[in-house]
Order: structure tokens, then C-alpha cells, then sequence
């Protein structure tokens, strides 16, 4: 199955969807609950826990209502990402057995009401994020909503495998939006945090698709494992989990983080590639090898999240004085391994 042919049949699923009765949902059936998924929660916390860390690691801190609020608007403004994901997504979400349980495909909330919704929440979010911050952080914020609703969901999911590479810059900008929220700047110490969650984006996804294929294939969505098949895949999250893996220690390497950081983030690491050789070395298709995989990534990420939090408190001054020292030295370094992995 290629590109053109998937894309093919996710418009034909797309038009029958379209062209089908809308489900009304029944008003006894509903409720806060389903609204709530809409937002997709899990996905929201990831969001807020690593704008929130983006935001207490940075050399200003906002007090706390002001840390309440920026909070508050960010876990909006991903929430409102979600829900506008499920109301583009409403076709194929039909036709997936993880998503088919989703309150739209239920017919207990219609795709109007996400839509209103969804556009509501994001409109809110962001300006509430400028009135309680600055510009420079609702402006993000506005970007990754519509980079994930737009380029992501509308564009790149249904058109190539690449989907989550590039879709994954959307996920990978809450910790610029947090150290934007207290300093109204852009740095590279928040820039390393964007790298590390762009290439850990790839190996997370694709372990899931892995054990999801049949559900990708009958939707229509080209996921890698659809489009090349496995060997293909599991080679390519061996290779983003090696890449991965250095750029965690980049926190580290330019002084924005201490020892601590460092080892755990190394052990971590070390586990992540184990995890991913043995996914890439496995003869049979394993979905528990795929699973194990899938679930320490979320770990991992959690993990050296709070390692990061944790490494500077009653210690920011001296990694900020650091950071200045060995930034410039690697600066050039980081920009190289950027365009690499824009290239390749």
C-alpha cells in the first residue's frame, strides 16, 4: 500500500462519512465526561507538566497567579488542540477500533459542537495566555494549536508516513511556550527541551502503530508501519532513539543541567536503546515487545522532565551561569544536528 492510495481511501471514507446522516447525540447520554475526552487528557497533562518545567527551570520566574493562569490557558489551549483533532478525525475515528469509542463516533456529541468547542477553548486559551504573560507566548501557543490541527491533523496525517515526524514539532513546543510565559523570550536552553521531545515523538508513536496496523491500514492513515512494514519501522525508532538518547544529555552538555540530570538521563537512555534493539532484532511480530517499548517512553519522558525540575532547584543560578558560559561552544553543534535531522 502506498501514499497516494491511502490518502485515496481516507477521502472516499471521508465523503461517505460527510454524506451520511449526522448522529444526534441523545441529551440523557451525554456529559461532562464526553466533553472532557474530547480533550484528550492524557495528552493535555504531557502538554502542561512540560510547559510547566519550561516555565519554573527559566531564569524569570512569574508568581504564582500568574503561573496559575498560564497553567489554566495552556491546558486549555491543548485541550482545544484535542477536540478539534477529534472533530477533522471523526471519519477514521469510525473506523478504528481504539478510536471507535470516541464520544463523536458514539453520536453522543456531534461534530458541530466539538467544533464550536474546540475553536472556543483555543481562542480563550490564548488570550488569556497574552493578558496573563506576553505575546511571545500566546503567539506559540496559537502556533502549536493550529501546527497540530492544521498541518498535522488536516495535512500530514493522511498524506505521508512522515506524519509524525513533522506533526511532532506540534507536541514538542509546550517547554518553549513555558519559558516564553515567564521570560517573553526564546532561548536555547528551552530549544534543547523542543529537540528532545521532536525525536522522541517518532519511536513513541511508531512502537504504538506497531501493534495498531491494521487499524491504520483500514482507515486509510499511511503510518510508516502501513506504508514500509516493519523491519522498515523498527529500524527507524532503533535510529530516533539513538538520536534521541544525545540529545537528552544536551541539557547537561551546555550547563543547563547538573550531574543528576545527567545520570539519569544516561541510564534512561541506555534502557530506551535496549528496548529498541530488542523490537529491531525481533524475528516474529511481537506485540509485546512493541508495548514494552511504547509504555517506557512514556516513562522516560516523565522521567527526565522531572530529573530537569528537580536538578535546579536551589541550584538555577549556578546552571544559569553555566549555561552562558558553554552555550556559545555548542550553539553550532546543535544547529548542525538540526539540519541533519531536517535533511535526512
Amino acid at each position: 500500500m502506498n501514499v497516494k492510495s491511502t490518502a485515496v481511501q481516507a477521502e472516499e471514507r471521508r465523503g461517505r462519512f460527510a454524506s451520511s446522516p449526522p448522529s444526534r447525540p441523545e441529551a440523557g447520554h451525554r456529559s461532562a465526561a464526553d466533553f472532557a475526552a474530547l480533550t484528550k487528557p492524557r495528552v493535555m497533562m504531557l502538554a502542561v507538566f512540560t510547559a510547566l518545567v519550561g516555565m519554573s527551570i527559566a531564569p524569570a520566574r512569574p508568581d504564582a497567579l500568574t503561573t496559575l493562569a498560564a497553567v489554566i490557558a495552556i491546558a486549555a489551549g491543548a485541550g482545544s488542540a484535542g477536540v478539534l483533532n477529534m472533530w477533522y478525525d471523526a471519519d477514521i475515528d469510525a473506523v478504528m477500533s481504539r478510536t471507535a469509542k470516541r464520544p463523536i463516533p458514539l453520536g453522543r456529541i456531534s461534530q458541530f459542537e466539538a467544533l464550536v468547542l474546540g475553536l472556543v477553548l483555543g481562542g480563550l486559551a490564548v488570550m488569556v495566555l497574552a493578558w496573563a504573560t506576553n505575546l511571545t507566548a500566546a503567539a506559540l501557543l496559537a502556533g502549536t494549536i493550529l501546527f497540530y490541527v492544521v498541518v498535522y491533523t488536516a495535512w500530514l496525517k493522511r498524506m505521508t508516513p512522515q506524519n509524525i515526524v513533522i506533526g511532532g514539532a506540534a507536541g514538542a513546543l509546550p517547554p518553549l511556550v513555558g519559558w516564553a510565559a515567564a521570560t517573553g523570550q526564546i532561548e536555547l536552553e528551552p530549544l534543547t527541551l523542543f529537540l528532545i521531545i521532536f525525536l522522541w515523538t517518532p519511536p513513541h508513536f511508531w512502537a504504538l502503530a506497531l501493534n495498531r496496523t491494521d487499524d491504520y491500514a483500514r482507515a486509510g492513515v499511511p503510518m510508516l508501519p502501513v506504508v514500509a512494514g516493519r523491519a522498515a519501522t523498527t529500524r527507524q525508532i532503533l535510529i530516533y532513539s539513538g538520536l534521541l538518547a544525545l540529545a537528552s544529555e544536551l541539557p547537561w552538555a551546555i550547563g543547563f543541567a547538573g550531574t543528576m540530570y545527567g545520570a539519569i538521563v544516561a541510564i534512561g537512555g541506555a534502557i530506551f536503546l535496549i528496548l529498541a534493539v530488542r523490537l529491531d532484532r525481533s524475528v516474529e511480530a511481537d506485540p509485546r515487545t512493541a508495548q514494552r517499548l511504547f509504555v517506557f517512553s512514556i516513562a522516560y519522558l516523565f522521567v527526565l522532565f522531572a530529573a530537569l525540575l528537580i536538578d535546579h532547584r536551589g541550584e538555577h543560578s549556578s546552571f544559569v551561569r553555566a549555561s552562558q558560559n558553554r552555550c556559545h561552544q555548542l550553539q553550532r553543534g546543535l544547529t548542525c544536528a538540526m539540519v541533519y535531522l531536517r535533511s535526512s
